[in-house]
């Protein structure tokens, strides 16, 4: 095995799939990271329990050479190792040779050599039927995953919640994440077979995460393909395999309101703002609650108050409808929100002072933010 290869590809590449290899495992050759090295370019594999990730560096990149390949082979070499090395390199170039899986890598006036292991060794690829498959474009998936990943549980014992529920019915795409105590959810079309019907895909929120960095320079389309329990996502020269979670998400339909007592529409940015400063003086108490008062004159009373930080007191302008009412919630949770919302303003139900509260864009409905109140004394 003997190839070329331009730095800045490489040092990209082992950095995207060294998010799924693994530093704790059984199974020593999963600490490493596959490279395989044929006639059209290198394409290099990790892989853990939940993520496989591969990445392929063609042969040419408009028009400029990426990969020069002399010889063909695949080795394995240690994942931590090799990614604090490429990015070290003193070079624009980086020459690579195997030789009975000992690898050097030459760069510059540097000279590293590895012991490698047997890629013959290394998993195979997970090999999915590919009749339940949706596209869509790069930006929106990501738009998706940024708007709803946030409000998954953290608590591994809370099985599927820890998850984002990924529905498909007519070419409609729904996105669905809770943690108990507050939900998000997003709509999108995506280009489908009209049949095509998924309805409990849940996908670990670590996974989307992971993803939706990988996908940060991506534009254009991919593909998503949806097995029984597996989740691939095809892009240029990527493919992202993820497990999905047992279980059954619970039906988050019947917790969102329809209407409400009250109505409020305001800036999302001056909203935001006044929000993060009222959480100076409650963000270190256990729950960081912050109150509003949404008042029928046409203003929201931001309050906040620590027994041994102080009080912060702030007025909102808003457009207001309904009754006047005091409520109380997490302040993260409504910044966390706010800050998923893309557009200028935003709506804001209201049921009662207990009950859950609806957030929306106010010039659309195919996303939404609902936060349930915390109680006060």
């Amino acid at each position: 095995m003997n190839f070329r290869v331009q730095r800045a590809a490489l040092v990209e590449a082992v950095s995207q799939v060294s998010k799924a290899v693994s530093q704790k495992t059984t199974i020593p050759i999963l600490t490493g990271i596959k490279v395989s090295a044929d006639d059209t370019g290198l394409t290099l594999t990790g892989m853990n329990s939940d993520l496989t990730i591969q990445v392929r560096i063609p042969h040419r990149v408009d028009d400029k050479e990426q990969v020069n390949v002399e010889r063909i082979g695949n080795i394995v070499l240690p994942g931590r190792i090799l990614g604090d090395i490429v990015r070290k390199l003193p070079g624009d170039e980086v020459e690579w040779t195997v030789d009975r899986l000992i690898t050097t890598i030459r760069s510059g006036q540097a000279q590293f050599q590895l012991n490698g292991l047997d890629a013959e060794e290394y998993p195979r690829l997970p090999q999915l039927e590919e009749h339940q498959t949706f596209s869509m474009q790069a930006d929106l998936l990501k738009s998706m995953i940024r708007q709803t990943g946030f409000a998954v549980s953290t608590q591994e014992a809370r099985g599927v919640l820890t998850g984002v529920l990924c529905q498909l019915k007519n070419g409609r795409l729904i996105f669905v994440a809770t943690d108990s105590h507050r939900l998000s959810r997003r709509e999108a079309e995506v280009e489908a077979d009209p049949e095509l019907d998924l309805h409990n895909v849940v996908i670990p929120g670590k996974s989307l995460s992971e993803l939706a960095k990988i996908l940060a320079d991506q534009d254009g389309w991919v593909d998503v393909v949806v097995a029984d329990n597996q989740i691939l996502v095809k892009a240029d020269n990527l493919l992202f395999f993820s497990r999905l979670l047992e279980g059954n998400y619970p039906d988050t339909n019947r917790v969102i309101p329809q209407g409400g007592i009250s109505e409020m529409v305001t800036s999302t940015r001056e909203m935001l703002e006044s929000v993060e400063r009222a959480s100076l003086i409650s963000r270190d108490g256990r729950d960081n609650v912050i109150k509003w008062t949404v008042k029928a004159e046409g203003h929201v009373e931001v309050t906040s108050a620590a027994q041994d930080v102080g009080v912060a007191t702030e007025e909102v302008p808003a457009k207001v409808s309904g009754e006047e009412l005091t409520i109380s919630f997490n302040a993260r949770y409504m910044m966390e929100a706010l800050r998923a919302v893309d557009s200028e303003e935003i709506r804001i139900t209201f049921t009662g002072t207990m009950t859950p509260f609806v957030i929306q864009p106010a010039d659309r409905e195919d996303a939404l933010h609902l936060i349930v109140p915390i109680r006060t004394r």
